[in-house]
């Protein structure tokens, strides 16, 4: 569906989704089966498919129909923004201390009259990776953390990395650009991550981020944060990248080509990894956002039962 597209409504009227292809996520056939579990007043999920190369106009009149729409109840914004962020953002009553430090808009609520922006992305990934990593890990193994990709998740990640109990001695963030690593950066002077902590890495080739890879410690987080495998299709690693050993690989999607998901299978044996994709993460990215939308609280024997509810659709 084109942002200019308005679909016929319940009185409960719809949610929407904003992406590059939303019509292919799990989502679509998931959030009436959510809706059942919680309770909500509408079924219905509505795509605002937008290009990778969209226009600030086009963000801008995106966030404009969703706010004058009285049927739209709010979205869910993958892969765009940090775009919607910067182009919209001056169209929001409000904005969460996450959207602004992390200038990113992950979900879009409305009270009343008022439209409200927040970054969820900090809190769902934490919460996708305590699913999975030992709450001791780093200071058990001193293993390290390398994120390939400095956007919205990758510098959600750090921030929550940053703020973990248990933090790792070193994460490397890395990036194709200057711009996005110096964003970066002011993000974590802003927030008073401790000096020292962060790297920030521009790779110009995979070969770059293999080396980097290559690099790290037994036992460390490696981590695809690129978007690449899903919107686009490609890896930031060469085929021949050498996983640490032990190592933990997060392929933060889990639809798409994958190719970066592929690559560590391919090694999970040989180099001991543990393998992780994108789907808790996708469950608790959701849940979070859906819960906002329509004010629910969730507790964690909840998010379970929309975890189960989810599992079918899983591809």
């Amino acid at each position: 569906m084109t942002i200019t597209e308005t679909p016929a409504t319940s009185t409960g009227g719809y949610m929407g989704f904003v992406g590059v292809s939303t019509g292919s996520s799990s989502i679509m056939q998931v959030f009436p089966r959510w809706a059942e579990v919680l309770g909500l007043p509408t079924t219905e999920l509505v795509g605002h498919d937008l290009p990778m190369d969209a226009t600030p106009a086009q963000y801008r009149a995106m966030v404009e129909q969703i706010r004058d729409d009285p049927h739209h109840r709010g979205a869910l914004v993958t892969t765009h923004k940090m775009n919607v962020f910067a182009a919209a953002s001056d169209l929001f009553d409000e904005l969460d201390p996450f959207a602004v430090s992390c200038s990113e808009i992950s979900s879009i609520s409305k009270r009343g009259e008022r439209l409200i922006g927040r970054a969820k992305d900090p809190l769902t990934v934490d919460l996708a990776l305590n699913d999975f990593l030992p709450t001791d890990h780093f200071a058990r193994t001193g293993a390290e953390v390398v994120i390939l990709g400095a956007g919205g998740s990758g510098t959600a990640l750090s921030w929550a990395l940053a703020e973990r109990e248990d933090a790792p001695a070193k994460i490397t963030v890395t990036a194709r650009n200057d711009d996005k690593l110096e964003h970066l950066r002011e993000v974590h002077r802003q927030h008073g991550t401790r000096e020292g902590l962060i790297s920030y890495v521009r790779t110009d080739t995979v070969e770059d981020a293999a080396a980097i890879v290559a690099a790290a410690p037994a036992g460390s987080l490696i981590v695809n944060a690129t978007g690449l495998g899903k919107d686009r299709p490609g890896s930031p690693l060469p085929d021949d990248v050498v996983f640490p050993v032990d190592a933990w690989v997060w392929e933060f999607n889990y639809r798409g080509s994958l190719e970066f998901l592929h690559q560590a299978r391919a090694q999970e044996a040989a180099r001991d990894l543990h393998v992780v994709d994108g789907w808790r993460y996708f469950i608790h990215g959701w849940s979070q956002v859906v819960a906002d939308v329509f004010e629910l609280d969730l507790t964690p024997e909840t998010v379970e039962r929309l975890a189960e509810a989810a599992e079918s659709a899983r591809r």
